[in-house]
């Protein structure tokens, strides 16, 4: 059993129990034995850090058994399949992992006073040796034989070594692989606890500490859930830094540029709607997180002034927002960025709980238009919304715009009700489905039980009776907008969302049926328009490839990561599931020769799918180009094969087990997508005085993209910057400009009448 214990144990761990113990018994045969004569100033620095070794070896010792304690239970855990036996050692796995964590930071607290102490014994000894002993009390010290003097110079060199090297190693003391082994169900399980304590402590430094105590499956343990089922590539035995390895190849490669030519623009009108209506989007940011990113230094100063604190007396002008604060400051820095006058804004809400939007209803009567704007991302509860990334499935109220709008193809809507069910992003259907109620209240498909702020101000006889509606809404908000318009499209047929940088969230035959009345706008490489269970999955893959193809690194590294994750499981091999063929085709990543036996079978579907592509907002033409279907497909499945026979034979041989995430359909961007793609500078050289100058033409053009291109996750320096707002903002000011210069715009259009 000592055999067994010791081989759990991290190697690094025996090295500091062996030197603590040195430190501890050298410091003792110090204090009682060569200075016993020595006064209490010299000794007492000498014992405080030989019991902070022996009391550093105490902590190790329990952090071990603690450690050794939630591993177990880990396992346990997963023994059993049943859910009553899981549900009962769920709230002990929390537990044990709670206690060996404090454990944990208690060892860590050591490592910091060995430290400061092993600091404090320098600074003593030293001064001691330069005064002569004196204070130190200890006159002997310069004089002492060889054997004691070295005998101190290695104790402080002990220490000193001891605590630098305690503070480059972690906390853990036994080897979690040890235990865990190849596991995979045990290493999502670790992880998920590590996830979920490590989230609620930070919702409680933010000030939600209702999330520490709760000890039930809630939001915060869904999304640590998948974050653990995520991570699940350690029990390959492929560390952290390896995959990070492969996403810095990833970034270092040169990708050529796409070539655009054969792409459609998009339509005049919409882009100068949604380059209009952007700031509503925009001003939809009332907390600080807007002006961080514009003004990162004096920030603070700048919310404020923007939530009115300045002007305190204007308070009862603004409108009561549900959830503001006392001066009404988030009214207030809505209306002034909009820069509109406090009677437009018509309801709102910005406190928010378990999946709820912040949003801003606004009555425009000189445009005769009700704009509806939802704040995307700035609170933790909007992470949270974005964790809960699993689908769900979306019910026929869900989509009771699409298949009951006369506005809609009579085919289109059989086709919607023939090829249930449907899914989406799970976080953003519960927050659309309570964005719903706000607006319309609880109405049943009866447009005369509607109680809520659309029908009192559209219904007939009312103030804004035959107005149009715009929803707008920058990532999470943007998604939320579309599902929130999927579901009012038939009883307001004028009604038009746009999305920037929005989260896929809706399978791919609704996101096709509804481009006529949904305009996703996608700015560069943003990582939002990309981000999805499976985008993850496959960027983990697109890292293996790049580490591939270096020449130095460890091919059985590689072969040992993918065996664990980059396998074709049977929901893509047979292209078949829960889902209509339309959306498991299109949401494969991986694909090999055994594929090519269901080729055939999904001909005759994909071909019924074509009928259904992207038609125009205007004229309801199909405006995409035909594509390739190989272009899409993982390039990982053909690179593959330049590493030799090997690699063939393993991805043929791979065993066809789910994907640890539950094999999650792809979701798709909503509507119409419009990708604004920046373009190389053009450099024109002046004869005049033999000077050059550098001029600007055409920075950037707006496409009508394939939603199917954005997929996968594209790993470059400005995928984070990208997702900026004012960064697509600028983009479609460019692209009217550039189309003013050409003539493409009259006068009405070129004024932004938003």
């Amino acid at each position: 059993m000592a055999v067994w214990r010791l081989q759990n144990l991290r190697w690094v761990t025996i090295i500091l129990a062996v030197a603590n113990a040195f430190v501890f018994f050298l410091g003792g045969f110090l204090v009682f034995g060569a200075y016993r004569s020595c006064g209490p100033k010299f000794v007492l620095p000498l014992a405080v850090v030989s019991c902070l070794a022996g009391f550093k070896i105490a902590t190790m010792v329990q952090s071990a058994i603690a450690q050794a304690a939630t591993a177990r239970t880990v396992l346990e855990t997963n023994a059993d399949g049943t859910n009553v036996f899981d549900s009962v050692l769920r709230n002990e796995r929390r537990i044990r992992y709670i206690k060996w964590l404090w454990w944990a930071r208690f060892t860590i607290v050591m490592t910091v006073l060995q430290f400061v102490g092993a600091i404090y014994l320098v600074i003593h000894i030293a001064n001691c040796i330069s005064n002569g002993g004196e204070s130190g009390h200890c006159d002997k010290v310069q004089d002492s034989s060889d054997w004691k003097q070295h005998l101190l110079v290695l104790f402080t060199t002990m220490v000193c070594s001891v605590a630098l090297l305690q503070c480059c190693t972690g906390p853990h003391v036994l080897r979690w692989r040890s235990y865990y082994a190849t596991k995979d169900d045990a290493w999502k399980a670790h992880y998920s606890e590590v996830f979920d304590h490590g989230i609620r402590e930070a919702l409680c430094c933010l000030g939600r500490v209702k999330y520490l105590s709760v000890l039930e499956e809630d939001e915060v343990f869904s999304v640590a859930r998948l974050l653990g089922d995520l991570v699940a590539y350690r029990a390959s035995g492929t560390g952290n830094l390896e995959l990070l390895a492969g996403l810095a190849l990833l970034l270092k490669q040169t990708q050529p540029p796409k070539t655009l030519d054969e792409c459609l623009e998009a339509p005049v009108e919409q882009i100068r709607e949604a380059a209009a209506l952007h700031k509503f989007a925009e001003a939809a940011y009332t907390g600080p997180l807007l002006d961080l990113g514009r003004n990162p230094f004096i920030f603070p100063c700048v919310w404020l002034y923007r939530q009115g604190v300045l002007t305190p007396w204007m308070r009862k002008r603004r409108p009561v927002l549900h959830g503001d604060n006392w001066w009404r400051g988030h009214a207030a820095a809505f209306l002034k960025f909009v820069k509109l006058s406090p009677d437009v804004l018509r309801q709102g809400r910005v406190n928010q709980g378990k999946c709820e939007a912040a949003y801003f209803v606004l009555v425009l009567h000189h445009l005769r238009s009700v704009v509806i704007a939802v704040r995307g991302t700035e609170t933790p509860e909007d992470l949270i919304t974005d964790g809960l990334c699993k689908e769900c499935s979306l019910s026929t109220e869900d989509l009771e715009g699409l298949i009951n709008s006369s506005h809609i193809p009579l085919d289109l809507r059989q086709y919607l009700v023939s090829s249930f069910p449907h899914y989406g992003h799970s976080g953003i259907v519960e927050t659309a489905r309570d964005l719903f109620k706000q607006i319309e209240g609880n109405t049943t498909n009866d447009e005369s039980d509607s109680r809520g702020i659309l029908s009192s101000l559209l219904s007939p006889g009312c103030e804004c009776e035959g107005y149009g509606i715009r929803i707008v809404g920058h990532s999470l908000g943007g998604a939320i907008a579309a599902l929130l318009g999927m579901r009012l499209y038939n009883r307001y047929p004028n009604l038009h969302v746009y999305a920037y940088g929005p989260l896929p969230c809706v399978n791919l035959v609704v996101a096709n049926a509804c481009s006529k009345f949904i305009t996703s706008i996608v700015f560069n490489n943003e990582f939002s328009a990309r981000l999805s269970v499976r985008s993850v999955l496959q960027l983990r893959a697109d890292a293996i490839t790049a580490l591939s193809k270096d020449s130095i690194t460890d091919k059985a590294a590689i072969f040992r990561l993918a065996h664990r994750f980059l396998h074709v499981s049977k929901y893509q091999r047979n292209e078949m599931g829960v889902m209509h063929p339309a959306s498991d085709d299109s949401a494969g990543t991986i694909k090999s020769e055994n594929l090519n036996e269901s080729e055939n079978d999904s001909k005759e579907s994909e071909e019924q799918d074509q009928k259904f592509d992207l038609w125009n907002a205007s004229d309801g033409e199909d405006i995409l180009t035909e594509t390739d279907p190989n272009e899409f497909l993982n390039p990982f499945a053909t690179e593959v094969n330049a590493l030799g026979d090997s690699m063939s034979q393993f991805m043929e041989t791979v065993p066809s087990v789910n994907l640890s995430s539950g094999d999650p359909p792809e979701l798709y961007l909503p509507g119409l997508v419009i990708h604004m793609v920046p373009q190389p500078r053009s450099v024109h050289k002046s004869l005049q005085n033999g000077c050059g100058f550098r001029a600007r033409e055409r920075c950037h053009k707006a496409y009508i993209a394939d939603r199917e291109s954005f997929k996968d996750i594209i790993v470059s320096p400005s995928m984070f910057l990208d997702h900026l707002p004012w960064r697509c903002q600028n983009a479609m000011e460019m692209v009217l400009e550039d189309w003013n210069a050409k003539g493409l715009l009259n006068d009405s259009q070129i004024v932004d009448v938003y």
